[in-house]
């Protein structure tokens, strides 16, 4: 049986980009019609849509975007490609750690090179594109789940961490899709979700999302999943990532290392769950993923308003690095990958 999920987090419609704003959940729920490359990228930049896949998604309906601003001045098919790789990398520069917007723009370049035939043309290729990547997510994402339900134990508690859902993604989600299929399998599991500081994306969005879905739901603060592991109230830890190196290592919201090296310390297994596209082979290890820093708003306001002394230092990386000997598999659309890593990584990518 397969688990619906109602939220469809980003969609093509009529020639525009229609997204969830994920700033105001879950004090309100509203969608914006992202219209133009600018907006696109400070859609991206200000998390009016986060999550790795669903970045993705965003940035190659910002090539499209792109086009179709171009196209309407631009005729000469070589200016066009030219202008139109300008404003894929100033989308790509949006965010740099999550990879799958790199994939996604990258992909829609590639494209828009490769096709025959005029700008019009090219412009049309790029949006039929943009919209089978969005739909091949949700697929990708049950596939991930169907896979990830076979090594949650029954009647489990699953400690998740940031949010890794429907929302993270186009549709149905990573770390939550596996949840989300499991649940429909066995109504007995629970999840626990940690807060997530300093944007709270625990908190905010993937209690949202799994209260909507009847999946039950205990929120707890960030320093509180040891504590629960030695009582024996966690069985298993699924998050989802932002971008895996060669060797394994996984980039995800900073935070998640900790997480893994309490699960460790317990014997909990410790999944993340990312599609192939979140693994960038091009990289040997996690000292290479570029780490981005975040605004030190985030860190000292809430809501608006100052909760520390004004005059203090603050450091706030959004992403950390989980090594991959913490690592117990990562689930894929192909299957679930274990050590050693590079070997099933590679695997992976040959059979894909």
């Amino acid at each position: 049986m397969a688990f619906e999920s109602k939220i469809k987090t980003i969609e093509w419609v009529d020639n525009v980009s229609r997204m969830i704003d994920q700033t105001i959940l879950p004090y309100e729920f509203k969608t914006v019609d992202i219209k133009t490359t600018k907006e696109m990228y400070y859609a991206i930049k200000d998390m009016i849509v986060r999550g790795a896949p669903a970045i993705g998604i965003a940035g190659a309906h910002g090539v499209s975007l792109s086009a179709i601003e171009l196209s309407k001045t631009i005729n000469d098919k070589n200016e066009f490609l030219t202008e139109l790789q300008k404003q894929a990398d100033y989308l790509k520069s949006s965010r740099p750690t999550a990879v799958n917007l790199m994939w996604a723009v990258d992909k829609q370049m590639q494209l828009a090179k490769n096709t025959q035939g005029d700008v019009k043309e090219i412009t049309k290729a790029l949006i039929e594109n943009g919209i089978k990547l969005e739909n091949e997510d949700i697929e990708i994402n049950k596939k991930m789940g169907d896979y990830g339900a076979e090594v949650v134990p029954k009647g489990a508690t699953i400690l998740t961490h940031c949010n890794a859902g429907a929302l993270a993604t186009v549709g149905y989600g990573t770390a939550l899709g596996v949840i989300r299929s499991a649940y429909a399998k066995d109504p007995t599991i629970k999840v626990f979700a940690d807060e997530t500081r300093p944007r709270q994306q625990g908190a905010r969005l993937t209690t949202w999302e799994l209260t909507q879905d009847g999946i039950p739901t205990t929120l707890i603060t960030d320093g509180m999943c040891s504590y629960f592991m030695s009582k024996g109230m966690i069985q298993m830890v699924v998050v989802g990532a932002d971008r895996i190196a060669a060797n394994g290592d996984t980039a995800n919201k900073i935070g998640t290392y900790t997480v893994a090296i309490a699960a460790k310390y317990h014997n909990i297994p410790f999944y993340i769950a990312a599609p192939l596209s979140t693994i960038d082979t091009s990289i040997k290890s996690g000292k290479e993923i570029p780490i981005e820093e975040r605004s030190h708003e985030e860190v000292t306001h809430i809501n608006g308003d100052w909760i520390c002394a004004k005059d203090v230092n603050i450091i706030n990386p959004g992403f950390d690095v989980t090594p991959h000997e913490l690592i117990t598999g990562i689930i894929t659309e192909k299957g679930i990958l274990k050590p050693d890593f590079e070997t099933s990584i590679r695997k992976a990518f040959l059979n894909n």
